[in-house]
């Protein structure tokens, strides 16, 4: 079977579906990524192959857009509304129609069987519907935005189905999902369960982990790529403060070495070390504090570690709301009490010490245990393919 992958031009997009790669792959499948420069190099860091397709897309420049001096994005922009969480997809439904006929031509000279894509990639659908071939949408994390986004896209990309002689924008023949039942989002529709396997990108495991531990619990802080650079260093700072005097806990936090002295002084119990992939950490720590991105808390869910969540924008407002609804996190979503350094101190200790945010942690990650492997999941793929 041939698989052609394409996806939207975000590496974390990407990364949640390198694992049912890999098991297509070791199924003696081939496979192969076609995208944006930004995705295909995340795609040869996990050993895939790729074809460059595109420009460089520069995703980041739609989050700074309209940021005000010194405020970081939820200061600057109300968080969206369920109702609303639809619009977040319209940038993906122009850039298909920007991409598609390079992608389409490439299609017709690959000539696959199936085609899998992230679940805002609406290029795939036209190319799948286009060639005939049944196209699979793996979801990335929390899922609030593809289900409410379908009849916009099909208004958006109309003109384009038609003149491919296709009735409209068809629909995925499969939605692959890797957040358990208790987590799945408001308005959004069940998918067919696959387990999640964490890979947060290639690293090299830390000597540091391999020494006895300096605290007696460790929790690591990982606010994701961008928090610090949009105006995030203040508010890192804040957090990594409230855990002053918690004499038998270590935080761990990933900082690039550029933001480290804009950070100025740390309390004794924090360690600062350069990013490195979650999964090689997460077994040796009791909590995280993150931003609601969908790898990292897919990731500290899949380890049943408790959770203190402070989204920043659209779907990881859900995320963290999902968590705290099901007893596995704390989530501050309002911008002014995620600058209070005591309601941040009051979030990390409930997590650490309230013992039914570990239990509730637990349930989920066995939940997921109990999810179909990506190898499982290839059968199905499989039989798609064939029919």
């Amino acid at each position: 079977m041939r698989v052609l992958m394409f996806n939207t031009p975000v590496p974390t997009h990407f990364t949640p579906l390198v694992p049912l790669a890999w098991a297509l792959r070791a199924a003696g499948h081939e496979v192969l990524f076609a995208g944006q420069p930004e995705v295909v190099a995340t795609a040869r860091s996990a050993g895939l192959s790729g074809v460059v397709l595109g420009d460089w897309y520069h995703v980041g420049d739609m989050l700074t857009g309209g940021l005000r001096d010194g405020k970081r994005i939820i200061e600057t922009r109300a968080p969206a509304k369920p109702e609303e969480m639809a619009a977040g997809a319209k940038v993906w439904m122009m850039h298909a129609r920007y991409l598609l006929p390079e992608y389409l031509d490439f299609a017709r000279e690959f000539k696959p069987d199936l085609i899998l894509s992230d679940m805002l990639e609406y290029a795939s659908l036209v190319v799948g519907g286009s060639l005939g071939v049944p196209v699979v949408h793996h979801r990335w994390g929390l899922d609030p935005i593809s289900t409410g986004a379908r009849g916009p896209a099909r208004l958006a990309l109309q003109g384009a189905c038609h003149r491919l002689g296709l009735p409209g924008l068809p629909d995925p023949d499969l939605v692959l999902d890797s957040a358990p039942t208790a987590l799945l989002a408001p308005g959004s529709e069940p998918g067919r369960p696959i387990r999640y396997v964490p890979f947060n990108g290639p690293g090299v495991y830390p000597e540091w982990l391999r020494e006895k531990k300096p605290f007696g619990r460790r929790v690591v802080v990982s606010l994701g790529s961008r928090t610090l650079s949009l105006n995030g260093v203040p508010h890192v700072r804040d957090i990594l403060s409230a855990f002053s005097g918690l004499s038998d806990t270590e935080a761990v936090a990933t900082v690039e070495e550029e933001f480290r002295e804009a950070l100025g002084p740390m309390p004794e119990n924090v360690r600062l070390i350069d990013p490195v992939p979650l999964h090689l950490i997460m077994e040796s720590c009791d909590a995280v504090v993150h931003h609601g991105g969908a790898g990292t808390a897919l990731t500290s869910t899949s380890f049943g570690l408790p959770q203190l969540v402070l989204p920043q924008l659209l779907d990881m407002f859900t995320t963290g709301q999902q968590l705290a609804a099901a007893g596995a996190a704390v989530c501050i979503s309002d911008a002014e009490e995620q600058n209070d350094r005591s309601r941040l101190r009051a979030g990390l200790e409930a997590v650490l010490n309230e013992p039914g945010y570990a239990r509730a942690a637990g349930d989920l990650a066995r939940s997921m245990a109990g999810m179909p492997s990506p190898a499982e999941v290839v059968h199905d793929l499989e039989a798609l393919a064939r029919r």
